[in-house]
């Protein structure tokens, strides 16, 4: 399900994709950063907002948090089906279709008079914005030099990052300063600025061909990196780290406004400017994984994540903001690692091995997103801080377990003498 390399139109000569400091190059990465931007600008933009949702609507945390967790269900649910859209249809035109349905369903979310039909337009915001992280990944393997590829993901990440960040750190204030609609509204029109970009910035595809994957060809592309221990771990790396990531920054809101700090919504929104590591970090953590092997750089960064998030059990503010400026740029460079890794080493679709992870990450989102609430509840900020912990140690545990007893197992037979001969 590999799409062929196609001769270039201009040479004849086969085309390996666009190589770095060309214009197709920058066009493509460039207009998949703002499909990054107008997708988690949606996806987050109720995040910042949800101790003054809670108040207005007359809900609690782990209640008002279902506004993320609604949209993330409907997009790990979709995520599958848009691979095959994609496959079809094309990258682009499949992402052009995503963002355009996301921006309907995210005015009728800004627009809805109650909580559960604001759940309901969610869910569907969600579904729409599947397209993106869907095919980004298989598009940028798709239509990159291999050995830009890793470089090519870090700055699809960092879109996302910023996507993120714009979604809060503008929802947030507005959100306070006059109603938490208009700050929804607010962010919604950024996506739609961004959009436009991706549609005229990102080239049209040359190496793609369309497919019309039967039922049981999807299956078995599916079934068959299910069968990949490297794949499988990618997988639950993007579900263990993505659920806590998500969970610290639903509840910390809910834990900065009350004692023993007091702020104000539109001071604790400011701490999102933390996801700004995240662009450095993500592309930093590919360079370092082509260095010394993606396992061993996930280790390390589950290894950061861990000890910077006991930092924010200290009650000190300053030591608090250290722990998760370090907690989310190691988080960001993990993602970009995991799941550039879960790109490249598909042994079925590309598109559906890309989907498999962000089913995953999405489903870790919506689960333990909501989930570190109900920990919030009953045992306090500690309580969401170890949960989260828990989480991180599991995934550096099976990403332990994949280098000793399967990275480095094929490294030593790789490098023996007659490996190169059989």
């Amino acid at each position: 399900m590999h799409p062929p390399i196609n001769p270039d139109a201009h040479t004849g000569q086969l085309w390996m994709g666009h190589a770095p400091k060309t214009a197709g190059f920058r066009r493509l990465i460039t207009g998949l950063f703002f499909a990054g931007v107008a997708t988690f600008a949606q996806l987050y933009s109720p995040q910042g907002l949800l101790p003054l949702i809670a108040t207005d609507l007359q809900v609690t945390a782990d209640q008002a948090a279902l506004l993320i967790s609604a949209s993330t269900i409907g997009l790990a649910a979709a995520v599958i089906p848009w691979s095959f859209v994609g496959d079809r249809l094309g990258r682009k035109p499949a992402m052009t279709i995503s963002i355009i349905a996301a921006s309907l369903f995210g005015l009728g979310a800004t627009l809805a008079p109650t909580f559960g039909f604001i759940l309901g337009f969610r869910i569907l915001e969600g579904v729409a914005l599947g397209g993106v992280p869907a095919l980004a990944m298989a598009y940028l393997n798709e239509e990159v030099h291999p050995a830009s590829a890793g470089q090519s993901a870090g700055t699809f990440i960092a879109g996302t990052v910023l996507g993120g960040l714009l979604g809060r750190i503008v929802a947030a204030p507005i959100g306070e300063w006059y109603h938490w609609r208009f700050g929804m509204g607010a962010v919604l029109g950024v996506a739609i600025a961004s959009a436009v970009c991706f549609l005229f910035l990102t080239p049209t595809a040359k190496k793609f061909d369309p497919t019309t994957t039967s039922i049981r060809q999807a299956i078995t592309a599916i079934t068959t990196n299910l069968r990949s221990p490297v794949l499988v771990v990618m997988y639950l790396q993007g579900m263990l780290l993505m659920g806590g990531f998500v969970a610290v920054y639903n509840f910390l809101g809910f834990y900065l406004v009350d004692d023993p700090f007091n702020l104000p919504v539109s001071v604790v929104s400011l701490v999102f400017l933390a996801y700004l590591t995240g662009t450095v970090s993500s592309p930093w953590a590919g360079r370092m994984a082509a260095r010394y092997r993606p396992s061993r750089v996930l280790m390390a960064l589950s290894a950061t994540m861990i000890a910077a998030m006991l930092l924010t059990l200290v009650p000190n503010i300053w030591v608090l903001l250290i722990g998760v400026l370090v907690f989310t740029g190691a988080f960001f460079g993990a993602h970009s690692v995991a799941s550039g890794w879960a790109g490249a080493a598909a042994e079925g679709g590309r598109a559906q091995s890309t989907s498999l992870y962000n089913l995953c990450y999405y489903a870790g989102s919506s689960i333990f997103g909501w989930l570190g609430g109900i920990f919030l509840r009953h045992f306090g900020w500690s309580g969401t801080v170890l949960m989260t912990v828990g989480l991180t140690t599991v995934a550096l545990a099976v990403t332990a377990l994949l280098y000793f007893f399967v990275v480095q197992p094929r490294i030593n037979a790789a490098q023996e003498p007659n490996s190169t001969h059989s």
